[in-house]
Order: structure tokens, then sequence, then C-alpha cells
């Protein structure tokens, strides 16, 4: 019986050995949004499709946690959705703010700011240290210009490059390109790819879409 009993513990610590170093990821649901997370090396990465598709793009809200002791470059380049037909890339930073300049009504912003505040405001205990609250700070400095109003929200709700030191997190919207063939983001995978270590989240369907393209 003894020697059971060192066998179990023994078996027990190696299984939590191996859970410890397979990254899983974990759902959950929240007023009807639905989470991805996975954590690897301390890095963690929340995702959440948006159900707005604003001038061809599709979204999503993505919050990241560096609870490890190195740093790590986030970006949303850094992000592409798989599937059958080939990945498609995120966009740059810049490209998104170029995008709702040139693209989006201003019911599009509206109702992206909206969708992407009900993602992130559902999301337990998230307080990005340079996320969208903080850049949205600073986009209030702007001037009444419809444009400059345009630029400034672009600037605070989009993933902006950033160098997270250890206990920094941030967040912001990744924008898709959408195509004839692949008119809404279901049944592929979003993989982040952050230094060597790959994020895979599998998104079964595409929420509702509430806005026109």
């Amino acid at each position: 019986m003894k020697l059971w009993r060192q066998c179990g513990f023994v078996c027990g610590g190696l299984l939590l050995a191996a859970c410890a170093l397979t990254a899983q990821v974990i759902e959950y649901e929240t007023n009807g949004q639905k989470y991805q997370t996975m954590t690897r090396q301390g890095l963690t990465v929340i995702l959440a499709q948006l159900p707005n598709h604003v001038a061809g793009f599709g979204l999503f809200q993505v919050s990241i946690s560096n609870g490890s002791q190195v740093n790590w470059n986030v970006m949303p380049e850094q992000m592409s959705y798989v599937r059958p037909e080939g990945p498609l890339q995120a966009l740059s930073a810049n490209q998104v703010v170029d995008l709702l300049l040139s693209k989006a009504s201003g019911g599009d912003v509206i109702k992206l700011v909206s969708s992407y505040e009900l993602a992130l405001y559902g999301i337990p205990n998230m307080r990005s240290t340079n996320g969208y609250e903080y850049r949205r700070q600073g986009a209030m400095s702007y001037g009444m210009s419809t444009k400059l109003k345009a630029a400034a929200t672009a600037s605070a709700i989009v993933l902006a490059p950033t160098h997270l030191t250890p206990g920094q997190s941030t967040d912001g919207a990744v924008f898709m390109p959408l195509s004839r063939e692949t008119k809404n983001l279901s049944g592929g995978h979003v993989v982040f790819r952050a230094g060597t270590e790959i994020f895979d989240f599998t998104v079964d369907s595409a929420p509702e879409i509430g806005v026109k393209k």
C-alpha cells in the first residue's frame, strides 16, 4: 500500500509538470461575449472576436499581460487568420488609422468603439497599463475636426506596437481583411506570434454583424 501511495504521488507530480509545460486555451463567456485566453512563458493573451465589421475588415479585441520576468514586443502584425486558402495578415496600426480616415463613416466609428468597450470591460480585473483607456486620454486633446476625431479614435482603439516590461499590459483592436471568399472569419485559427511563442485560437463561428460595410 505504501508503494502504491508513493507511485501515486510521483504520477501526480509528473502530471502537474506536464500540464504546466503544455499551454492550453481556456474559454469563457461574459454577457454573451466569448473570450479565449492562453498563457505561454508568463505572457497571457486574451482574444475576443467583435461582432462588427468595419470597411470590409473583421475585428478582434486583444488584451496582453506580461507576467514574466522578461520584456516582450507586441504589435498587430504578429497576428494572422489561418484558413485553407492561406493566411490573412492583420493590418499595422498605421494602416488602421489610414483606413478609418478614408473609409469608415462616423456611424462605423461609434459602433466600433461601443463594441470594443463592451468586449474590453467584460474581462474581469483587466486594467491595461498602456492600453485603450490610457490612449483615449491622449486622444481627448485633439481638436473638434471630424477627421481629427477619427484619427484620434483609431489611434486609441487599435493595438499599438508596445514594449511590455514585466508587470505591464496592453490591449487594442486588430483588423483582419475580408474578401469575397472570406466574408466572415469563421472556422479558421487566429495565430499570434510573440518571439518564439505561438498562441493558437480556434474561431468556431462569427458573431452577429452589427455594422454594414
